[in-house]
């Protein structure tokens, strides 16, 4: 697949989730639950002025069977970057 290169706004965001992640993981450290991540994540990211949706449901189909929780993304930053 050829995706081409990220759009100024997609940089943007790469790089606000790089900064909160290192400033969750100083603050927080390793060893806890994914989830608690996931959500300073999202604080950290709607304080930067991005809409974070968390848990987005992805429908898969197979052979005429649609299932609607067949993927489910952790984060979705402003329709357009996935975490």
């Amino acid at each position: 697949m050829n995706y081409g290169k990220p759009s100024d706004f997609e940089e943007e965001i790469g790089k606000a989730v790089v900064h909160a992640a290192f400033r969750i993981h100083k603050e927080l450290g390793p060893g806890l639950l994914e989830r608690v991540y996931e959500v300073c994540m999202e604080h950290e990211l709607k304080k930067a002025g991005f809409e974070v949706e968390r848990q987005v449901d992805i429908p898969i189909r197979y052979d005429g069977l649609w299932f609607h929780e067949g993927l489910r993304l952790d984060l979705l930053v402003n329709d357009r970057v996935i975490i």
